[in-house]
C-alpha cells in the first residue's frame, strides 16, 4: 500500500540520528521551535525536575504580515 510506505519512509527519517537535537538543559535555557517543520519529542529523562510548556500560535505566518 502506497500511503503505508510513505509513512514508514517519513517515521524512519524522523529516527535518523544525525537529524535529531538532543539538549543538557541548564537553568535560564529557552527552546524555542517550529511546530510547522519540526517533530517535537520530549524524553522522559527529567525525572525530579519540572517541565514548565508555553505554547504560542502564530495567526499569520507570511513574512511581515503582508501579501
Amino acid at each position: 500500500d502506497e500511503s503505508r510506505r510513505l509513512l514508514t519512509h517519513l517515521f524512519d527519517h524522523l529516527q535518523r540520528p544525525d537529524l535529531q537535537c538532543r539538549w543538557s538543559w541548564r537553568e535560564g535555557d529557552v527552546a524555542v521551535w517550529d511546530n510547522r517543520s519540526t517533530q517535537h519529542y520530549a524524553c522522559a529523562d527529567y525525572a525530579g525536575y519540572s517541565r514548565r510548556m508555553h505554547r504560542v500560535t502564530v495567526l499569520d505566518d507570511r513574512i511581515g504580515g503582508r501579501t
